[in-house]
């Protein structure tokens, strides 16, 4: 007899004679019930296959567990979670073919990301909101996924030729936009800058083809508009590399791709060309996420061709009558100004906000408030880029710009938790995830 691990063993229907005794000739009767008992048996399997036990069937579903450490509300979070953990809970899980339930089984718009341009996806995003200290459970669900529906897009942005190759982008409560090659050599207003420009905006709709349609938008008609002034400045959230006391910028980008385009989130990348800085050239790749919802850019730059350290310095133009605020503990600065001469379009406020335990250090140039911080060693420098308009917000001034961002600097300091496990098996303790883009 053969016995397989883990299956059922094969045994012969008589028992063989003892060595050297013939077998007793069976009677006539007992031959005939004998054979035809053999003939309505089952045949054996044939040798070249192998008798297996029931396979357990690959499971169907991850739970995700999430926690907010926090004791505030927090609307419309972002949770991004990577393949490379998905598979780690269930090996050769198929992002393509995976929906998130709520607690009740109602599927939660969800919208897969290619984060490093291959082609396939990487990432599954979607929002949730939580109460003060909250935590909830989801489901990943093995399933057909269902195309999002032209209202559920809530981010998007292109390279924008028609207009001197400007790269436009917005949610439905900011919007933004960045010089490319052409405008620098415009005839009619020829412009270099890698500062960056603000739209106001006062409707959750997606305006940027509208407005370059009807090419009138620095005037409001009810949607909002272009009101704020970039110049050679830093804008709001440009950067430069400070050295021996001065500020060196790059020219206008020189390439522009396209990661994720919503509905949730959109992921873009701007390409700089070399510029000199304290004796060394340097390039730059800068990555802008924005999420639905969010006030708040996630910018990720990544220099090359430095020989030694570097400096980065992150600017916010200075405008007539406006306010700059900083906390160099928190590694966050803020302006709150008003726009259109004397505020007549309503104040506008701008902020950036570094990673927790980042160390900054202010400095000004004639056309810019600067936050400097080192550059890594390896890897992108990230920080976060906010505005808010108060003709489109509840926000109160000054004070409760200050307060918006501090709160964000608490938020991604204090990122949702979270956990992955099996249906059947109990969930382990959240644990912190990767501080994601939020709101």
């Amino acid at each position: 007899m053969l016995a397989l691990a883990g299956s059922l063993a094969t045994v012969p229907a008589f028992a063989a004679p003892p060595a050297n005794q013939p077998a007793a000739a069976p009677a006539p009767k007992a031959e005939a019930a004998a054979a035809k008992a053999e003939a309505a048996a089952p045949k054996p399997a044939a040798p070249s296959a192998v008798p297996s036990s029931p396979v357990a069937s690959k499971p169907d579903a991850i739970v995700v567990i999430l926690a907010n450490p926090l004791a505030v509300k927090r609307k419309a979070e972002t949770i991004a979670i990577p393949l490379a953990d998905l598979v780690k809970v269930v090996p050769g899980w198929d992002l393509k073919k995976t929906q998130v339930v709520d607690s009740r089984g109602k599927p939660v718009l969800s919208q897969l990301v290619d984060s490093d341009g291959d082609e396939t996806p990487d990432q599954i995003v979607f929002q949730t909101d939580f109460g003060p200290s909250e935590s909830k459970a989801l489901k990943l669900k093995a399933a057909e996924r269902t195309s999002a529906a032209e209202a559920d897009y809530k981010v998007y942005g292109r390279f924008v030729r028609e207009r001197h190759d400007d790269f436009a982008w917005e949610n439905d409560v900011i919007a933004h936009r960045m010089y490319g090659p052409d405008l620098e050599t415009c005839k009619k207003e020829p412009l270099t800058s890698s500062g960056v420009d603000v739209w106001v905006k006062r409707v959750p709709k997606l305006v940027v083809n509208e407005w370059y349609m009807t090419d009138n938008y620095h005037q409001d008609h009810g949607e909002g508009a272009d009101f704020y002034g970039v110049g050679k400045s830093r804008g709001c959230g440009g950067l430069g590399i400070w050295s021996g006391g001065k500020l060196s910028v790059s020219k206008n980008f020189t390439g522009s791709r396209v990661l994720a385009n919503g509905p949730i989130r959109l992921v873009f990348e701007l390409s700089y060309a070399a510029w000199g800085t304290g004796g060394t050239r340097v390039t730059e790749s800068k990555r802008v996420t924005l999420d639905a919802g969010s006030h708040f850019n996630r910018f990720d730059s990544t220099f090359k061709g430095a020989k030694a350290a570097l400096s980065v310095a992150i600017g916010i133009a200075k405008h007539t009558d406006g306010v700059m605020e900083v906390d160099d503990t928190a590694a966050w600065m803020r302006t709150w100004e008003p726009l259109d001469g004397g505020g007549q379009a309503g104040n506008l406020g701008c902020a950036i906000v570094l990673p927790p335990g980042s160390h900054v250090e202010t400095q000004q140039t004639e056309l810019e408030h600067l936050l400097v911080t080192p550059a890594p060693k390896t890897g992108a420098l990230t920080y976060f880029v906010g505005t808010n308009w108060d003709r489109a917000s509840q926000v109160a001034g000054a004070a409760g710009w200050t307060k918006e961002v501090q709160l964000f600097s608490n938020r991604i300091a204090n990122p949702v938790q979270v956990s992955l496990s099996l249906p059947s098996a109990a969930p382990s303790s959240p644990a912190p995830a990767k501080p994601v883009q939020s709101k």
